[in-house]
């Protein structure tokens, strides 16, 4: 199996790739019932989830006018907070953190768009089926997940590691893979919510053996990084989006191609309303519990444009719809933006460079470089897998 792996580093080019491709205008049915590893350098099982039917309503006309868009939410997770880990405040690697944590909060008060709901990190897992440690295929996936941090929104990222906050969520995508056009329609769910690294260490990836009555102990593989960069979720009025754009590995290779990830790619995503019955193949054995805040909001829509606080609650089950621009629709200006605010794809790419040399100056490769961000040492974990 093949590794990325560190070199010797040289200076750094900043990626500035065209996105050529067109936007496709996909028209979805609707629903209308109301009723309840290589370091960027310096250069000079499971069950398989169904397809969601196509009478699943598209959230592209589903929200109304976009007029009463609900304040983004900071959510319960203290912001902020220093986390010392296993070791005593050591970070990975032997090395200690000389500037403190890289999210620099208030750096750029009043000029991020308000059409940006939420930024922060992400970083892209695979998990093998049972008893596979090293996938050879995407057959041999048993899921696909997203980590995200977020940051304070007017924060800049600077060097070093950032702070465990509490505020981690674990998106599952039982699809195994991502969707890359509007007809690629499924659901994902949040696992974890308000998760200190310390429990994605020891409840997500890290592996585990179990015993059974019938073949005695299974083999539950740990989680593997396959990517890591920066996402916004975005509000372009009646929709909401989840854009990325990928830091690590510098050049994507099979795998990440492979599970649907692009350099930078974006997503429709659409929270389903609980009190409806979940679409075929979908349903998980409880709901989210949302404060009756949160479900009032919904009235009686089945779905509605999903909001950063809906993601802080475990069980959430939201819509991702893949977008064949890019992240062109996610990041268009709205009307009635601020004079003083910059455009939102200009925040997304000044965030994204400032991730790739903050994560340059992280020691050793890419893996060690996910992992000390994560407060773990990569030794004891998966490598990054950029080839079946």
């Amino acid at each position: 199996m093949t590794i990325t792996r560190s070199g010797a580093k040289a200076e750094h080019v900043s990626k500035n790739k065209d996105e050529n491709s067109k936007d496709a205008t996909l028209k979805h049915q609707l629903d209308t019932k109301t009723s309840p590893s290589s370091k960027r350098p310096k250069k000079d099982d499971g069950k398989k989830q169904q397809t969601i039917e196509d009478t699943i309503p598209s959230p592209t006309e589903a929200y109304g006018d976009g007029k009463n868009q609900p304040p983004a939410s900071k959510g319960k997770g203290e912001k902020g907070q220093d986390v010392k880990d296993e070791n005593n405040g050591v970070h990975p690697q032997g090395t200690t953190n000389q500037h403190g944590s890289a999210e620099e909060k208030g750096a750029r008060q009043g000029t991020v768009p308000s059409s940006i709901l939420e930024k922060g990190i992400v970083y892209f897992f695979i998990r093998g089926r049972v008893g596979i440690d090293e996938p050879s295929s995407v057959d041999d996936i048993r899921r696909s997940y997203m980590v995200l941090r977020p940051l304070d929104k007017d924060a800049k990222l600077g060097e070093g590691t950032i702070d465990d906050a509490g505020n981690s969520r674990l998106i599952a995508i039982p699809k195994k893979v991502l969707p890359l056009s509007g007809r690629d329609r499924w659901i994902a769910f949040v696992e974890k919510s308000h998760a200190s690294f310390k429990t994605l260490k020891e409840d997500f990836v890290s592996g585990s053996d179990y015993a059974t009555k019938t073949v005695g102990v299974r083999h539950t593989p740990a989680a593997a990084p396959v990517a890591e960069g920066i996402y916004a979720i975005t509000s372009t009025g009646r929709e909401s989006h989840l854009a990325y754009m990928i830091t690590l590995p510098e050049d994507l290779g099979e795998v990440q191609k492979e599970i649907g990830l692009r350099e930078k790619g974006s997503f429709i995503i659409s929270t389903r309303n609980p009190q409806y019955e979940a679409p075929k193949g979908t349903s998980l054995p409880q709901g989210p519990d949302y404060t009756k805040e949160v479900q009032d909001e919904f009235k009686a829509l089945r779905w509605t444009a999903t909001q950063p606080k809906h993601l802080d609650f475990a069980n959430t089950q939201f819509l991702l719809i893949g977008e064949s621009s890019g992240i062109k629709k996610a990041t268009d200006p709205q009307a009635g933006q601020e004079k003083n605010e910059q455009l939102p794809i200009d925040e997304l790419e000044k965030l994204e460079d400032e991730d790739t040399h903050r994560m340059e100056d992280l020691q050793g490769d890419d893996s060690a470089s996910i992992f000390a961000d994560l407060q773990a040492r990569a030794k004891d974990y998966p490598k990054l897998q950029t080839t079946f």
